[in-house]
């Protein structure tokens, strides 16, 4: 009988091909040091660089990696889903390629997986986070303006981050919530989590180590973007699109 894998890692990656190569090194070196079976996928949403063909090349020196080549994605929370889904995992989280959380952060789920919680969610808003550096000043404030309307939005008052790209799902949780899903862009984190909520999933919020990135794709367009895709969500609720 084929053994199950225990662990899937999920990266989507839109123009990566410099910093993905080190965030799959570190992600293989840290899974080889484990006792059970996972797998590495990598959904390229739509590159116009060498984003693909990086990943291609790396897939005879790292096992268990995998390459989901969408040659046109309409944002991240796409990607995510499409990764998820194809997964094998009993276990599937999913992490940027930015590398901003590292994977041995994982090992702060297991013991709320094991308390009972259906999807683990790293934060850097709860007690213990560490953010290094901290985040500068005008991010700090967009976040916090983002928090609140998401709050007032969509509801999930009792979670602080929504948008840390470091979550974990059972994988019936995962298998049973992601298809409802409608939204493609950064915005998918908080429809998740309130479909989650509403079909009475357990989630728990975890602090982790983040590493600020300056790079980050999340400039202040994808704020309003994601506010329009809050509007959405809310909107899809109230005419029972989600049913």
């Amino acid at each position: 009988m084929e053994e199950e894998i225990y662990l899937s890692v999920i990266i989507p990656a839109y123009n990566e091909e410099r910093r993905l190569p080190k965030t799959l090194a570190d992600i293989s070196s840290y899974l080889k040091s484990q006792s059970y079976l996972s797998e590495i996928i990598v959904v390229n949403g739509g590159s116009t660089d060498k984003t693909a063909e990086v990943v291609k090349d790396l897939e005879s020196k790292i096992g268990n990696l995998k390459l989901i080549d969408l040659k046109v994605s309409p944002g991240k929370g796409y990607a995510v889903r499409q990764g998820i889904l194809a997964a094998k995992g009993k276990y599937r989280v999913f992490t940027d390629a930015d590398n901003s959380t590292s994977i041995n952060q994982v090992e702060k789920m297991w013991p709320e997986f094991e308390k009972g919680y259906d999807i683990v969610i790293g934060s850097r808003d709860t007690k213990g986070a560490v953010l290094d550096p901290p985040q500068p000043s005008f991010r700090i404030f967009v976040g916090d303006i983002f928090r609140l309307l998401r709050q007032i939005i969509c509801g999930l008052w009792e979670i602080l981050d929504t948008q840390c790209g470091f979550k974990g799902f059972k994988k019936e949780a995962a298998e049973k919530i992601l298809p409802k899903c409608r939204i493609d862009g950064f915005s998918f984190d908080p429809e998740v989590l309130l479909l989650a909520k509403k079909m009475g999933y357990k989630i728990k919020e975890i602090p982790i180590y983040w590493k600020n990135d300056l790079e980050s794709k999340v400039k202040f367009m994808s704020m309003i973007d994601m506010l329009i895709e809050l509007l959405k969500i809310r909107w899809n609720f109230i005419t029972r699109k989600y049913s």
